[in-house]
């Protein structure tokens, strides 16, 4: 069952150091089956309050795979470069196939 990591990157603190961050996750998040859907592309907002920044929808083939990305050693120093260059709001969903 596919799981998805939805993400808003509610504020950059540092450019340069997100640049880096950019620059270097993809490969990972594709070493553990995953796929970039959407990353700070046009949204309308239809009903509520949430007011995303940048949103980011990544597939994984499993919430256990995405749970394997976000807890790995190749993972773990670009995390960290992360969460110092941004405050950023994370959820796994898993999907219904």
């Amino acid at each position: 069952m596919s799981a998805y990591l939805i993400a808003d990157v509610v504020r950059v603190k540092d450019e340069a150091k997100m640049a880096e961050y950019r620059s270097r996750v993809g490969p990972v998040v594709e070493k553990f089956g995953g796929k970039y859907l959407a990353a700070g592309g046009r949204f309308e907002i239809m009903e509520g309050d949430w007011r995303p920044t940048f949103p980011v929808i990544i597939r994984f083939p499993s919430l256990e795979q995405a749970r394997a990305w976000y807890h790995s050693d190749e993972y773990r120093e670009l995390k960290s470069l992360r969460q110092r260059a941004s405050d950023v709001n994370i959820v796994f969903l898993e999907g219904l196939e």
